[in-house]
């Protein structure tokens, strides 16, 4: 059975108990990394996960609180790395490519780094004992701007994005479907519900949402556009027909009253509801193969879904 892992589960404001984006998914024997905000590399080793254990990482969009680990989940992969492991892809929208050159490139905020520890000797020495050959190589990532349509595939598994709405024409956002045996779950990343992520997330089995806050205190602020309420989330996860709706990137209001969100997205979803927590891993439920689920609300009466 795939799984699902939270790291971080919060938003750009820390608090005690999230902060930043960043999500884990064990399927078809791998694991895959959507989003990597800050601590991510932390709270990995925590759990006993290493960089070098995941060879796929996919940026929804760049914001700081989804992409301030990649840094260290780069180096730090790096660091550790003999040679003998699988080379990294990382997959995301318009600026991936330019964001790892500033990093990791020659002149990038690694490079001073990455000169000391390609040339001097106790590097040398400490890349050596750990099983690698000199002279040790600079960081060789795959890394690829990309946009709606297949991101990439391999024996077991599929990986499918679409475009969603959130801050453009500043940043463009993605939302991301995998595809395995064990099933199928789709990220929405930070964005507002969409007939672009409702088609994305057709008959998947789970669907990891944003729910920044309840929906009214959206309104109220006048801050619904670009992003997702409880409202909004369970209108997704009911238009797609999607068995599960995990909540991540939670406001304290939510995260405090959550017998009133479950109530609140009850209403126009019948699936199973999670609010998440972080450093927690979650069961996605089994590949239904016979058919989708009944819907509570006509999609016409979606009205928190934006029509294109």
């Amino acid at each position: 059975m795939a799984r699902l892992t939270v790291l971080c589960s919060g938003g750009p404001v820390p608090n005690a108990e999230r902060f930043g984006s960043a999500y884990i998914v064990e399927a078809a024997g791998k694991r895959f990394l959507f989003d990597c905000g800050p601590a991510a590399v932390y709270k990995m080793s925590k759990l006993g996960v290493h960089p070098l254990d995941i060879d796929h990482l996919f940026f929804t969009h760049h914001h700081f609180d989804h992409m301030a680990d990649f840094g260290t989940f780069l180096m730090t992969r790096w660091d550790h790395s003999t040679g003998s492991e699988n080379r990294l892809n990382v997959f995301g929208p318009r600026n991936t490519e330019e964001l790892t050159e500033r990093l990791i490139g020659e002149s990038g905020a690694f490079g001073f780094d990455l000169t000391a520890r390609t040339k001097h000797h106790l590097s040398e020495r400490m890349h050596s004992l750990r099983g690698g050959s000199l002279p040790r190589p600079w960081p060789d990532v795959n890394v690829r701007d990309i946009g709606p349509g297949l991101v990439t595939e391999d024996d077991g598994f599929r990986v499918t994005a679409a475009q969603t709405e959130h801050v453009q024409p500043y940043h463009d956002s993605l939302a991301y479907r995998l595809d395995t045996d064990e099933g199928s779950v789709v990220f929405t990343g930070d964005a507002q519900p969409c007939d672009h992520t409702v088609a994305l997330a057709k008959g998947a089995d789970a669907l990891v949402s944003l729910c920044g806050n309840f929906q009214s205190k959206l309104k109220e602020r006048d801050v619904e556009r670009g992003q997702t309420g409880t409202l909004g989330a369970g209108e997704l996860a009911d238009e797609a027909g999607v068995k599960q709706l995990f909540l991540v990137h939670m406001s304290t209001d939510l995260t405090s009253q959550r017998k009133r969100a479950l109530e609140e997205i009850s209403s126009v979803y019948g699936g199973e509801i999670t609010v998440t927590d972080e450093m927690e891993t979650y069961d996605l439920a089994k590949p239904d193969r016979s058919g989708r689920r009944t819907r509570i609300v006509k999609s016409e009466e979606h009205s928190h879904i934006v029509r294109h």
